[in-house]
């Protein structure tokens, strides 16, 4: 049955030789692919770095606490203090949990007190001095419950000798008191528009893309001053135009920008004082899905550069802007919330 099986002669038929697959080229986002490999290489923080220096020369590791805007290097940072610091022993030495991970409170107690118990020791390798330590990084920190927070503290003052751990927030006042208090703080500041833009060309120049100063200058304006948005939205923007050179347009349909004209239109219709017409023009707008965040920012900057308009108008328009941000952030449905608003804009302006 056997030799049936394998043909007449009994002998297994030799396997065609696989084709060869061809290699696909590997695209690696320019976030990761740019990111400071060491301390000396983080843009624009240099008290920060010049303390995670000095750290690093006296094997003087304190808890961290780093906080301050989205994209201008936290996570960058310490990953490039513990690179530099444990070398080819990193991958043991540090625990990374992000906001995608659960971090409860039975995580803290388990995971991360797993992790800190462990023994380290100090050690030499190719040259290398490695301290006797190992780092949790809590990426996100000011999501975590109260709860966590409180059992994390209890972690942090059990295993000081073996651990040290790196939290990174965007709120330093939602971390507890106790944990602050156990922290050497950093606040990164917002990045300058000169090292925003000395970074964009540099990647443009490394990458071969071909845009001019407008669009630089769009893209640092639609980032909000967010390093790797405006990375992110340079590389989309590069990939959509392949080898043709990058636009504003492009910029602005990458980024989800409103077009002005489409604001200004919404802002006429308001000061118009007619109700319908009002109606009809935020309909048409909701139906072309353009993102209420985003509507709300730049009626924000146009309302603000409004000469006509007193103060105390602007104030009451501001504080509405305010109210609606945070509906919007807890759920609430976007055509009520932004006919709530025109409306409010709409009585101020009749109101001149």
């Amino acid at each position: 049955m056997d030799a049936f099986l394998q043909g007449r002669s009994g002998i297994k038929p030799k396997a065609a030789p696989a084709a060869a697959v061809p290699a696909t080229p590997q695209f690696v986002p320019w976030v990761e692919k740019y990111r400071p490999r060491t301390v000396n290489e983080v843009s624009h923080q240099d008290e920060v770095v010049a303390v995670l220096k000095k750290c690093l020369e006296g094997d003087d590791i304190p808890n961290f606490l780093f906080y301050g805007p989205p994209g201008t290097g936290k996570t960058s940072t310490i990953l490039a203090l513990t690179r530099q610091m444990f070398g080819v022993e990193y991958k043991n030495r540090v625990l990374e949990l992000n906001a995608s991970d659960e971090r409860g409170i039975q995580v803290v107690r388990d995971k991360i007190k797993n992790f800190a118990q462990l023994a380290a020791f100090a050690k030499t390798v190719g040259g290398l001095k490695i301290p006797g330590i190992k780092m949790v990084i809590l990426d996100e920190a000011d999501s975590m419950t109260n709860a966590a927070q409180s059992a994390l503290r209890r972690t942090m003052e059990k295993y000081t000798k073996t651990t040290r751990f790196c939290l990174i927030c965007n709120y330093v006042s939602r971390i507890i008191a106790p944990i602050t208090s156990r922290c050497a703080k950093f606040r990164f500041k917002p990045l300058d528009t000169t090292v925003l833009d000395d970074r964009i060309k540099h990647i443009c120049k490394e990458e071969k893309v071909t845009c001019g100063e407008d669009v630089i200058e769009v893209i640092r304006k639609v980032s909000g001053g967010d390093l790797r948005k405006a990375i992110t939205y340079l590389q989309s923007s590069a990939r959509l135009k392949v080898d043709e050179e990058v636009t504003t347009q492009d910029i602005h349909d990458i980024a989800g920008v409103v077009p002005q004209e489409v604001v200004e239109r919404v802002l006429e219709l308001a000061k118009s004082g007619n109700y319908t017409k009002l109606q009809h023009g935020i309909e048409d707008l909701m139906h072309d899905a353009y993102s209420a965040s985003q509507i709300l920012e730049q009626l924000h900057d146009m309302v603000l550069e409004d000469g006509t308009l007193p103060d105390k108008q602007k104030s009451v328009i501001m504080e509405e802007i305010a109210k609606t941000d945070k509906r919007l952030l807890d759920g609430g449905d976007e055509y009520l919330q932004i006919m709530s608003l025109v409306t409010v804009v709409m009585s101020q302006y009749t109101d001149l």
